[in-house]
């Protein structure tokens, strides 16, 4: 690695699967500089590799582990891997999860590129700003606008479906969810359950950093289809063999679906523009306002230029 390249500016970040990095290197992506823990103030963040394919830099970070799923989602450490991507000079997200469906119509092995969220949860961490009169923030659309209509437009171009909206419902784990909870969120509108979008989605917009989020559907939740329960495979028998098939297939076209979204999150200005494929846009975007979410707090005093100061009383 250069000297330039050590000092290229990181806008980009994806946030992803177990050893994320691995597919990206392998479809041509390029490593910048090995992967990194960072300290932050709420405790070191996983490693964050540095790569570049076809001139674009970007952040990879994989929630779970490099090597298995070393840490389930209740533990995995949002703040200190936010804070990290934000010292980088990350401003736009793609997060690509896997959660299970709530609906029939959505099944394992889809995309969806979900438009709003439910929050189940009950444990912290909730916030950056604990403690503080900070963090009121309007939530009208918890996912940025600009980059759902960028990765819309991207899918269409390369001919993959997906479901272009949805309700995305966080809950605690690491436990799955029982049919009772699952009828409740689904008659709450729910569309797939996951536990890693939330709390992501919501802190990263307290950094005021643009995120967008992918899910790739791996299953039917507990009780949308009757299914028998098998000791010792994934997820105990919730998808069937054919399921999961369909899912490792749709996991081998990661990385030849990730490289374009981020070029695609990298060429967004906020703007809506014309999609003439399957999904038409709606008759009217909200407007990216991730970068300006804490604006009120700005102008009143509360929080200066230097975000890493945000939160100190």
């Amino acid at each position: 690695m250069t000297d330039a390249e050590a000092h290229r500016p990181i806008a980009l970040a994806l946030i992803a699967r177990v050893g994320a990095h691995e597919p990206l290197l392998a479809a041509g992506a390029r490593e910048l500089r090995r992967a990194t823990r960072h300290d932050t103030p709420f405790g070191a963040s996983n490693p964050v590799h540095l790569l570049e394919w076809q001139g674009l830099p970007f952040a990879v970070l994989s929630r779970h582990g490099e090597q298995g799923y070393a840490v389930a989602a209740p533990w995995v450490n949002d703040r200190a891997n936010l804070y990290a991507l934000k010292d980088l000079g990350v401003e736009r997200i793609l997060s690509w999860s896997s959660p299970g469906s709530l609906v029939p119509a959505v099944g394992a092995g889809d995309l969806l590129l979900p438009d709003d969220v439910l929050d189940e949860r009950r444990a912290p961490p909730f916030s950056f700003f604990e403690g503080l009169g900070i963090g009121v923030i309007r939530m009208q659309s918890p996912f940025c606008p600009s980059l759902r209509q960028a990765f819309r437009r991207t899918l269409d171009a390369i001919g993959q479906p997906y479901h272009a909206e949805g309700v995305y419902v966080g809950t605690q784990g690491p436990r799955l969810e029982t049919p009772a909870e699952i009828r409740k969120l689904r008659a709450a509108g729910g569309t797939v359950v996951g536990m890693t979008v939330v709390p992501e989605v919501f802190l990263a917009r307290e950094l005021e950093m643009c995120y967008g989020a992918v899910c790739l559907v791996v299953n039917h939740a507990e009780g949308i289809d009757e299914r028998v329960y098998e000791p010792g495979i994934l997820f105990e028998g919730l998808a069937t063999s054919e399921e999961l098939d369909r899912v490792r297939r749709a996991e081998e076209r990661f990385a030849e679906i990730a490289l374009p979204l981020l070029r695609s999150a990298a060429d967004s200005d906020g703007a809506a523009g014309d999609n003439e494929h399957e999904h038409p846009p709606p008759a009217a975007t909200t407007p990216c306002h991730c970068r300006r979410a804490l604006e009120r707090y700005r102008q009143r005093g509360d929080i200066g230029a230097d975000w890493k100061h945000w939160w100190d009383r």
